[in-house]
């Protein structure tokens, strides 16, 4: 196994940490640049012998550490006995998504998410967005969470899989993705037509808004279509991970992508 490298306390700045054993696991799979791993020295299971072939296989340093040490590494998080250490995430550009798509002949569905905050949403989201095929998600560069340790470990590792671009501009990106041939529909209470009465066999975006105020004005009046879930009863509204999976599922069932 390669010798393990001692990452200072002013290195760590230059690189993110992602914790947990499936995170861990599944960023191996995928290929992405670890740096190197931290084990607890008293971590044992089949996914901790996995994690450590996995890196041997590919020359990614493991250490066996205390768990006093990884505690304050991770500062407290729910590390499972486990922390990576990673290049700072890479963002493509919209562009490159829409060419991934095209490349593999697909019916582009893209994911773009209108100023969320909370990284277990996010999280949550790119975790649905990776388990229905999506082609990739945006978000906005200011006032949104963007890709952290958390929301690598809420996504249980589909942030490994699902390309996620980041722009000054979503409004742009709007009218950019629009002139090529896509549909814009986004989710919003007061919706003109209920999510499964729309077509989703379309080439499409799928847009969400943030938590409590939902879609901007402008991202509102720039969509082709907006959806609503029917509800009934005392609850008025979902959590936005709630809402995004049960249309972004209603899109994996109307393509016809169940195996």
């Amino acid at each position: 196994m390669p010798a393990a490298k001692t990452i200072t306390p002013a290195e760590k700045a230059e690189y993110e940490m992602i914790w947990g054993r499936q995170p861990v696991l599944e960023a191996l799979k995928s290929g992405l640049s670890l740096v190197k791993i931290n084990v607890h020295e008293g971590a044992r299971g089949s996914i901790i012998n996995e994690i450590i072939q996995r890196a041997g296989q590919i020359g990614v340093p493991v250490e066996r550490i205390k768990r006093s040490k990884l505690e304050e590494e991770t500062t407290g998080q729910s590390h499972q006995g486990v922390v990576a250490y990673t290049t700072p995430y890479a963002y493509v550009s919209v562009e490159e998504l829409l060419q991934k798509a095209r490349k593999r002949q697909k019916r582009p569905f893209f994911l773009m998410l209108d100023h969320i905050e909370d990284p277990h949403n996010l999280g949550s989201l790119l975790r649905t967005a990776g388990a229905a095929g999506i082609d990739g998600v945006i978000i906005p560069r200011d006032r949104a969470c963007g890709v952290t340790p958390t929301v690598f470990k809420s996504s249980a590792g589909s942030l490994a899989y699902v390309p996620v671009a980041r722009s000054v501009n979503l409004a742009r990106e709007m009218d950019f993705l629009k002139e090529e041939g896509l549909w814009l529909m986004g989710a919003d209470m007061s919706g003109e037509r209920p999510f499964f009465k729309a077509d989703f066999s379309l080439p499409l975006v799928l847009l969400l808004g943030s938590e409590g105020k939902g879609l901007s004005r402008l991202l509102r009046e720039k969509c082709d279509l907006l959806l609503r879930i029917p509800m009934q009863g005392a609850v008025s509204s979902l959590n936005v991970a709630v809402a995004g999976g049960i249309i972004i599922y209603e899109v994996f069932r109307q393509r016809g992508l169940q195996k």
